[in-house]
C-alpha cells in the first residue's frame, strides 16, 4: 500500500478551519492503521513457526494431557499485540513460553491463567469425602466418568465451575468432581491431617455406624482403601472422623492403622486374595473401587490395597515397572501385570497374572482368563502384547509407595 502524504497534507491545509479537525483525526487514524498493519505484517511472517515452537513446548511439558494442563491460545492474532490466553498448572512451562516470546521480540499481553485459580483462595487442597467419589471429563453429571477416588484421597484443587471442582489425584490424573464429593482444605489444614491418627478400611465393603453397635444406624458405607482419622476403640469399634466432619464407629477388625498399612512390604498373596474376593464384580468404565471397576482401575485398586500408587490407565501402567519378556510364560510371576492391545505401543487392556497362564481382569465383570490359546478360558479378542513387574520396581517412576508420597505425608 502506498500513499501520497504531500497531497494529503496539502488537502488538509486548504480546508476551512471548522472541518480541519475532523480531517486531521481521519489522517491520524489512517497513519495509525498503516503503522499497525506494518507491525502485524512483520509479526505474522513467522507466525507459523511460532505456533510450531509452542506446540513443541506443549509436547515437552505435557506428553500426556491426562496428567497435566498446558493449553495455550494466541487470541486476536491479526491485531497487535498478541493476546496470550489459556490455562496451565505448570509454572515452568509458562515461564519458558514467556521467555520464548520475549526472545523473539514479540509484543504480547499475558492473559494465560496459572492454576490453581486465584479465585479458590487458600483452599487449594481437598480430601475425597464419600466412600467413592467420581471424577468426570467436564463439570457436568452427564459427562464421561474418567476415574474415581476413595475416601480420604488427597487431591490438588485447580479451579471451580459452579459446584464443580477440577482436581488432580495423587497419580496426577485430572478430572471434575462434584462439590459433594470432596472437602476442601488449606495446605496447613492438610498438613494437620497428614499428622493425625489415620486408619485405612481393609475390607472390600463395610459401614460406619452412629453407635458402636450392629443395631445402630448407618452413617455411610466404606470400601477398600478408604482413609479416615480415628480415636479410641470402644466395644470392638473404632471411633472415627470422616474428612467432611461426620463421625461414627467402624469395626476395629476391618481397619488397619496408617502406619501399619504403609510400613509393610507389599504382599502379592494378600493382593491376589482381594482380587479373588472381587470375582464377578461388575465392570464400570472409569471405576476404581470395590463396587465396580474397569480393567486398569481393578489393577490400581489391588496395588493400592498394598499401599502402592500406580498410574491410572492401562496405557500409562504399561510404561512403568520392570519389563518382562511376555513371550516366555516360564518367567512370569504372580502379581505381574499383563497388557493387551493391537501392539505394545497401543495398549487397551490389562490384568494381573495368577500363574499357569491364568490372569484375573475386569472385562464385563471380574473374571479369570488365560493367555494360553489351548485353554478354554483363552479370549481370542485379547491380543497379549506386553508384561511388567511392579513388585521389583517400587518407588520408581509411575510406581509410588504411599509412604513416600508428599500429599499423604509430611516429607522432611
Amino acid at each position: 500500500m502506498t500513499t501520497d502524504w504531500k497531497q494529503t497534507l496539502t488537502f488538509v491545509s486548504s480546508k476551512p478551519f471548522h472541518s480541519m479537525k475532523r480531517i486531521f483525526q481521519q489522517a491520524v487514524i489512517l497513519i495509525v492503521s498503516l503503522f499497525s498493519a506494518g507491525l502485524v505484517e512483520a509479526q505474522t511472517i513467522n507466525y507459523k513457526p511460532l505456533i510450531e515452537e509452542i506446540q513443541q513446548l506443549q509436547k515437552q511439558f505435557v506428553p500426556d494431557s491426562r496428567v497435566a494442563i498446558f493449553n495455550v491460545d494466541l487470541k486476536d492474532t491479526l491485531q497487535f499485540p498478541l493476546i496470550l490466553t489459556g490455562k496451565t498448572d505448570l509454572p515452568d512451562a509458562r515461564s519458558q513460553l514467556l521467555q520464548l516470546l520475549k526472545a523473539k521480540n514479540i509484543a504480547f499481553v499475558d492473559s494465560l491463567i496459572l492454576l490453581p485459580s486465584v479465585s479458590l483462595g487458600s483452599q487449594t487442597w481437598a480430601l475425597a469425602s464419600l466412600s467413592v467419589s467420581t471424577l468426570r471429563s467436564k463439570p457436568d453429571d452427564a459427562s464421561e466418568l474418567v476415574t474415581q477416588v476413595m475416601m480420604g484421597t488427597p487431591m490438588k484443587v485447580l479451579e471451580q465451575s459452579k459446584n464443580w471442582f477440577k482436581v488432580q489425584t495423587p497419580e496426577h490424573y485430572i478430572g471434575w468432581i462434584d462439590g459433594s464429593g470432596l472437602q476442601r482444605f488449606t495446605l496447613e489444614e492438610l498438613n494437620q491431617w497428614k499428622e493425625s491418627n489415620r486408619f485405612m478400611f481393609n475390607k472390600l465393603s463395610g459401614y460406619v455406624y452412629d453407635k458402636p453397635s450392629k443395631k445402630a444406624s448407618v452413617v455411610t458405607d466404606l470400601v477398600l482403601g478408604d482413609l479416615f482419622e480415628a480415636g479410641k476403640s470402644k466395644r470392638g469399634y473404632l471411633k472415627i472422623s470422616l474428612p467432611d466432619g461426620r463421625k461414627g464407629f467402624a469395626k476395629r477388625s476391618d481397619c488397619i492403622s496408617y502406619s501399619d498399612w504403609v510400613g509393610s512390604q507389599p504382599d502379592i498373596e494378600v493382593l491376589l486374595d482381594f482380587a479373588s474376593q472381587m470375582m464377578g464384580s461388575p465392570y464400570l468404565w472409569g471405576g476404581t473401587s470395590a463396587k465396580a471397576v474397569d480393567c486398569s482401575g481393578f489393577v490400581k485398586l489391588l496395588y493400592y490395597s498394598q499401599a502402592v500408587i500406580l498410574a491410572r490407565d492401562a496405557s500409562q501402567q504399561a510404561r512403568y515397572g520392570e519389563v518382562i519378556d511376555h513371550t516366555n510364560v516360564n518367567i512370569l510371576q504372580r502379581g505381574d501385570l499383563l497388557f493387551f492391545g493391537s501392539s505394545a505401543k497401543r495398549i487397551s487392556h490389562t490384568g494381573v497374572y495368577l500363574g499357569k497362564g491364568d490372569f484375573i481382569h475386569a472385562s464385563g465383570r471380574v473374571l479369570i482368563s488365560s493367555i494360553d490359546p489351548l485353554d478354554a478360558k483363552y479370549l481370542p479378542s485379547r491380543n497379549y502384547v506386553a508384561a511388567r513387574r511392579v513388585i521389583t520396581a517400587i518407588d520408581t517412576e509411575g510406581i509410588t509407595p504411599v509412604k513416600n508420597h508428599p500429599w499423604y505425608n509430611r516429607i522432611k
